[in-house]
């Protein structure tokens, strides 16, 4: 095998992560000269390392102390830079010129753009209504909001007030969003009057006071304006407009308090897929830390870029895609669906917007590439540098895609972490190949390894993926979680003093690593065990399925397989499609990997995030309580797959 993609010598010699090494050498006297060297240093001298990232990345703080790591043989426990005070906020919004800083999309081709300057001021006139509305530091700030410029400005004011800050997507129903938010208490809630949605535009007004009537401790609700309409807030208690509230103060220099590196500033909700979600509570320090280390060295982020996330505000992508403000880049947002009006609107987007880092996920590729876009013929997309997929395992025919139609010079990542590390742990690397269908590397200063059932390390093989050595971004704990118990259980319970990713994966013999999906969802048929990436990876090859989940079925003492598929507007499963399905899987994967059933079905369900939820469609095909239905999109698909909708036994 050949890479599919090498950097240019011009390329490795501007790139930011080249010059980290330069300073590596001159102040440790590492020789440094390729990633692999530098990944050796990061995780043989963490405390050196993270040192450098923050001297190179230009962490803002009131003091740094001279101590790097307490109790780095803990995992949880240690902490990092336990001298250092700083803020989050004054970090993210150190640049305050005239320069785009947001740049703000919606998907009925609406523009709205704040300047660095614009910025700082509205963050000021935040911060100064948050102080009169009673927020102090640790209090709670709740967003349900779409992806517009006021969730920026908010959690930008909260970590400047030293308030921790939570947000949930604009599609969760106000079950789910209550049982978010009850379990963290918040004292302001901020909801948008509505959001935009493939055309259409859906009332949030009514789902925001619903959820604000049961959560107690709620002492102001605060309604950002999203429409033109004459809205009325009468009948909400407690409510009054954003712009009311932020009005009254003028714009002045914000005084930031300096708090401890392990500070609280976010509050991240797991998905909600195996019961109800986690409260992940991330520091201020850690996040910002790890975070410009991953934009600035791994994905090489600079000064007047222009970062394009495909997200909403409820996924953690969203928060890491705000850390590009620290790095004095752009953020572009993007409110709506990324076929509206056409499937090329949000390539028209980042081209409009010359946008330099652009993050898709693996069904956004896959549905391009199903309808025929050629995006290098019908694009100028000369400014892009990057280009991340991420959020589900991406294969190899998604790599061919990419490098064949989109762009041909252009680094590929496919980053794997997420809201649990508020990280990439599998990352990119802007000096090195891309191998097709291999992550780039294991990220900087993070010890990833690959665990047998026996706990020992393995390289080539399949296995659990899991962390061996501290990182500043691990969570502080769970909120409400007296004694940690909780939280140690969820990531540390199966090997001690080892962070549990919960992703099945290998390491290549490259240090690259290939995501097989998660390891409570692998399929276990036969004395095998199959990671349904595998099979995902083929079944997306066909043209006429739009959608699938393959999950493993009780049957007769033992397990089968059963692929569910949903195909294309017109199209049903006959025994044609039925042999090719088979075929595609047998040669392209194993044919051990075969479905003993293929059932068409007309929906999947997926979390609010996209993903495919095997673990609510397995319960459902056994018949038994699905618990995470808050935490999906479309709760109602489930009931496709009950025994009795399907007449199987």
């Amino acid at each position: 095998m050949k890479p599919i993609w090498t950097p240019s010598p011009e390329r490795i010699a501007r790139a930011n992560i080249t010059a980290f090494m330069q300073t590596v050498r001159e102040r440790w006297g590492v020789e440094a000269g390729d990633y692999d060297t530098l990944y050796r240093f990061s995780i043989d001298e963490p405390e050196k390392f993270w040192s450098a990232v923050w001297t190179f990345c230009g962490v803002i703080a009131s003091a740094r102390g001279e101590i790097v790591a307490e109790q780095l043989d803990r995992m949880p426990g240690t902490r990092w830079f336990p001298q250092a005070r700083l803020n989050f906020a004054e970090n993210l919004l150190r640049r305050r010129d005239g320069a785009d800083a947001v740049v703000a999309v919606s998907e009925r081709g609406a523009v709205r753009r704040l300047s660095f300057a614009e910025l700082y001021a509205c963050v000021s006139q935040a911060e100064q209504a948050l102080r009169a509305a009673g927020v102090r530091p640790g209090d709670r700030v709740a967003g349900y909001l779409p992806n517009v410029p006021e969730a920026v400005i908010a959690m930008l004011a909260t970590a400047a007030v030293g308030a921790i800050w939570c947000v949930c997507s604009t599609d969760l129903a106000a079950d789910a969003v209550v049982e978010r938010f009850e379990q963290v208490a918040p004292k302001l809630l901020l909801i948008a009057d509505r959001y935009d949605y493939d055309g259409k535009t859906f009332d949030l007004l009514s789902k925001g006071a619903a959820a604000a009537s049961r959560l107690p401790s709620v002492e102001r609700v605060v309604v950002v304006r999203n429409s033109e309409a004459g809205t009325s807030l009468d009948g909400i208690s407690k409510a009054v407009w954003w712009d009311e509230l932020v009005g009254v103060h003028a714009p002045r220099t914000i005084d930031f308090p300096q708090f401890a590196f392990d500070h609280p500033a976010l509050i991240l909700f797991s998905s909600g897929t195996s019961g109800v979600p986690k409260c992940i509570v991330h520091s201020a320090g850690g996040a910002l830390l790890q975070n410009l280390k991953d934009l600035r060295l791994q994905f090489d982020v600079k000064r007047d870029d222009r970062i394009f996330w495909w997200t909403g505000t409820g996924w953690v992508v969203w928060n890491l895609m705000l850390f590009g403000l620290a790095c004095e880049a752009a953020v572009v947002l993007y409110d709506g669906s990324p076929f509206y009006p056409q499937t090329r609107s949000l390539l028209d987007h980042a081209e409009r917007e010359r946008v330099t880092f652009l993050r898709l996920t693996p069904k956004y590729v896959e549905t391009i590439d199903k309808a025929g876009l050629e995006p290098a013929r019908s694009h100028d997309l000369s400014a892009l540098a990057c280009i991340a997929v991420g959020g589900a395992p991406f294969g190899p025919a998604g790599y061919d895609y990419v490098y064949d139609k989109v762009k041909r010079d252009v680094q590929l990542a496919s980053p794997a972490g997420g809201t649990d590390p508020l990280c990439a742990l599998v990352s990119g690397n802007p000096i090195s190949p891309v191998w097709r269908g291999e992550m780039q590397c294991r990220g900087l200063g993070i010890k990833l390894e690959v665990f047998g059932d026996d706990g020992t390390p393995r390289i080539g093989e399949a296995g659990e993926l899991v962390c061996t050595l501290p990182f500043p971004s691990l969570p502080i704990g769970f909120w409400n979680d007296p004694g940690g118990e909780r939280y140690r259980q969820s990531y540390f319970g199966t090997f001690p003093n080892v962070w549990r990713q919960g992703d099945w994966a290998e390491i290549t013999p490259r240090g690259g690593v290939v995501i097989y999906g998660r390891s409570d969802a692998t399929l276990k048929v036969r004395g095998v065990r199959i990671g349904t990436a595998e099979i995902y990876r083929q079944v997306e090859q066909i043209p006429e399925v739009a959608d699938s989940v393959v999950v493993a079925r009780d049957a007769n003492g033992d397990s089968e397989i059963v692929l569910f598929v949903q195909l294309v507007a017109g199209r049903g499963l006959d025994a044609a499609l039925h042999g090719r399905i088979v075929s595609r899987i047998r040669e392209g994967a194993s044919p051990r990997y075969v479905p003993d059933r293929i059932i068409q079905v007309r929906d999947i369900p997926r979390t609010a995030t996209g993903k495919v939820s095997e673990l609510a469609v397995r319960a459902a095909l056994h018949g038994r309580e699905v618990t995470n239905r808050h935490a999906l999109v479309n709760p109602e698909a489930l009931s496709l797959f009950r025994p009795e909708a399907l007449g199987i036994g």
